[in-house]
């Protein structure tokens, strides 16, 4: 009995040492693992893009797409532009259906007719009738790739002397604006809905005090082409400086927001800020004379303090005495900057431990003062296109290219109203450096022209604005838009054939 225990434990061991090599002999065969990486985003042409331009009427409209977006010829495929008024779709079909006499008539007459543009690389600009309200403008394959509008405005007397200019924003569910609050400026916020679908918005403001509202009792709904404008000073009376925040929670909106800071004081529009980030980069200073001044806003719940560099010509570094800026929770702050920045081409790099937004005042000289804006961006890693440029007796127009991380070089061209485009000029920015380049208008034309500015392959981040400056002798007129990313390519989710899509 004895043995046969041992045998069966002697059976049981051999088992287990053949078990186990066999496993060994498994496990050093194994396959590698392979990787379990998700697809990447496929880039692939815009074939459909909107925008809206907020308040056409007495202002020149442009529009433009770069050569860069023509993905096949436009004789032969289709698709195209449609510049037209803003309306919703019963009002879009009663038009259709009933004879234009009458009242009826000269309303057409003073919002534009509908304009049909069919060539990419070709700058198409018109004088706006007084009283235009919102104009889209949307456009399909070709068209579409890199589209851009914008929208100038010219007085040289009133309240809202001076130049005022702003892109065609596309429609998004998110925007922020930092600047001048009611107390100081009459500020109007214009808000568009292009889309299809109703847009559920709600607006927040941050004062130099705080958060002046939630987005509880003010929000609003907008029907499918519809749009509105919002005095400002009805919703928060008392800042002198603000940021608003307009978001949806329903749908898509196109807003802008407009500053008027009476007689002699200015008029512009603030351009769409980056949105909240631990770092900033401010593009687009000009090196005019006049005031400079900072707005930061901290939307969070916590203080913070705002690291300050300001990228020159010369090189990056802080500016002696205005090192730091800081920002209470939930509020905007002002610093100036004028002694630091004023007269010089500059980009401001702005870093803190929270996220923030921030937008800068420029002030032109003179009698009468006019006032432009920049904001926060990003880098125009596709390029970036700038519908409206002149150069005319009086006038000219800058671009100021900053690179503040490492050196950066780009392809500036130049497209006309008419005739060939001269070929494109390469400009080198040095790392942590600003370069502003004057622009001289196409042989050939009336001095009005777009701009197309793309980065060469390996090129460092690159950022800027352009500036109009205009030189009366009751004193300066001025307007700036910092670069926006072109609309030329869109990441999509890769696809590939799977029987999933038709099996129950």
């Amino acid at each position: 009995m004895k043995s046969l225990i041992e045998n069966r434990f002697g059976l049981l061991a051999l088992v287990l040492v053949a078990l186990g090599a066999l496993y060994g002999v498994a496990y050093g065969t194994r396959p590698a693992a392979q990787a379990d990486t998700p697809p990447r985003p496929v880039r692939a042409p815009m074939e459909s893009v909107t925008a809206v331009c907020p308040a056409a009427g007495g202002s020149t409209l442009s529009v433009v797409t770069p050569p860069a977006g023509q993905t096949r010829d436009q004789g032969e495929g289709g698709g195209g532009a449609v510049v037209a008024p803003l309306q919703q779709p019963a009002d879009a079909a009663q038009d259709a259906t009933k004879p234009n006499t009458g009242k009826q008539a000269k309303a057409k007459k003073a919002a534009g007719e509908p304009v049909s543009l069919q060539r990419t690389g070709v700058l198409w600009q018109q004088a706006m009738t007084a009283g235009t309200g919102a104009v889209s403008v949307a456009a399909s394959g070709p068209m579409a790739a890199g589209l851009e509008g914008s929208q100038t405005a010219r007085l040289e007397s009133g309240s809202q002397r001076g130049l005022a200019s702003t892109r065609c924003v596309e429609p998004g569910a998110d925007a922020w604006f930092v600047g001048p609050g009611p107390a100081a400026a009459t500020m109007t916020l214009y808000v568009a809905n292009a889309d299809e679908a109703p847009a559920d918005i709600q607006i927040m403001i941050y004062s130099g005090e705080g958060l002046v509202l939630n987005d509880r009792g003010s929000g609003l709904v907008l029907k499918p082409g519809e749009n509105r404008t919002v005095n400002l000073r009805d919703l928060a009376p008392s800042p002198l400086v603000m940021a608003v925040q307009v978001s949806t929670s329903g749908g898509r909106v196109a807003a802008a927001v407009k500053a008027v800071l009476g007689k002699g004081k200015g008029v512009d529009w603030l351009p769409v800020a980056a949105p909240p980030a631990k770092q900033v980069v401010v593009p687009g200073i000009p090196g005019t004379a006049g005031l400079r001044e900072l707005y930061v806003t901290a939307p969070g719940g916590q203080d913070t303090v705002v690291q300050v560099k300001a990228v020159l010509k010369d090189g990056s570094y802080a500016l002696k005495n205005k090192e730091t800026v800081e920002v209470p929770a939930g509020s905007t702050t002002t610093f100036d900057l004028s002694t630091g920045i004023g007269g010089q081409p500059a980009a401001l790099l702005l870093t803190s431990d929270i996220p923030i937004v921030a937008g800068l005042k420029i002030t032109g000289t003179g009698m009468s003062q006019d006032v432009a804006f920049t904001a926060g961006a990003p880098s125009i890693d596709l390029g970036t296109v700038v519908a409206d440029n002149r150069v005319e007796r009086g006038v000219s127009s800058r671009l100021v290219l900053s690179a503040p991380f490492s050196g950066a070089t780009v392809k500036v061209q130049l497209l006309p109203k008419q005739g060939t485009p001269p070929d494109p000029v390469e400009v080198k920015v040095p790392a942590a450096r600003t370069k502003e380049i004057n622009l001289k208008a196409p042989p050939g034309g009336d001095g009005r022209f777009a701009v197309f500015v793309q980065p060469e392959p390996g090129s460092g981040p690159v950022y800027g604005g352009r500036a109009i400056v205009e030189d009366l002798r009751s004193g300066q007129m001025i307007t700036t838009q910092p670069f926006a990313p072109a609309t030329i390519w869109a990441l999509v989710p890769p696809t590939a054939d799977s029987p999933s899509v038709v099996l129950p």
